[in-house]
């Protein structure tokens, strides 16, 4: 729960990030079972715990929030689910971006760390039932970069579109990134795992955003993500 909550927070700054926004402030709503049962109360503890390392480390200040106990149906609570919501300010609108692809030509990058896992994956909870296994790890220095790096590439004009990569790994963000395109896909060779190309399609990782750039700009997009220290490769 200590790493699922901060995960939770990375990715609602990570979101607003993606359109060009600076994260300014949060919100949660903290749902869970019995706080009587060790356990659960366990869960809280971690679970804010995480959310407070999080925030600071990001530089994201929670404003208010909520918290919902006893959530649980015949002694059966429900899973931990700090919820977030992430608020930001953009200097620029007219550089705001979106996640979909917006022209064939462009160069699709991976901006972030590589180490997906299918623990708590979606893969594993649609296609085998499971809910199981450990989170991705998280680290919030390499996070912090990446967000600060996306907001500056938006807001010089360098990208065309960010998404990022959560919910069912890298091939379900690279599907996402094609709807409502009019046609427009994308061919790509996928960064291969030890573990399989199961990982690689949907193993889900942090700190992860899937860009496309005009060609004659991807090498600019590689040395300033170079100059961050935030990994980068062209798809």
């Amino acid at each position: 729960p200590y790493q699922g909550a901060m995960l939770a927070v990375a990715e609602a700054a990570r979101n607003v990030a993606c359109v060009g926004g600076q994260p300014i402030g949060a919100t949660n709503c903290l749902n869970f079972g019995n706080p009587e049962r060790s356990e659960i109360m366990w869960q809280f503890v971690q679970a804010v715990s995480g959310i407070g390392d999080a925030c600071r480390a990001l530089d994201v200040p929670i404003t208010g929030g909520n918290v919902s106990l006893y959530n649980e149906t015949d002694g059966h609570a429900i899973l931990p689910t700090p919820v977030i919501g992430v608020v930001e300010t953009i200097e620029d609108a007219q550089r705001v971006v979106g996640r979909t692809f917006q022209e064939a030509g462009a160069i699709v990058m991976l901006l972030g760390a590589t180490a997906p896992t299918l623990g708590g994956s979606e893969y594993l909870k649609v296609f085998h039932g499971l809910v199981s296994g450990l989170p991705p790890t998280l680290d919030l220095e390499v996070e912090y970069a990446l967000q600060r790096l996306v907001v500056d590439l938006v807001g010089t004009g360098t990208l065309q579109s960010a998404h990022d990569c959560s919910d069912g790994g890298l091939a379900v963000a690279l599907a996402e990134c094609m709807v409502d395109t009019d046609g427009v896909g994308c061919e790509v060779m996928v960064p291969a795992s030890s573990q399989g190309p199961i990982v690689s399609l949907f193993g889900e990782a942090a700190s992860q955003v899937v860009v496309s750039v005009r060609e004659t700009d991807a090498d600019r997009v590689a040395a300033a993500a170079a100059a961050a220290g935030v990994p980068s490769q062209v798809l």
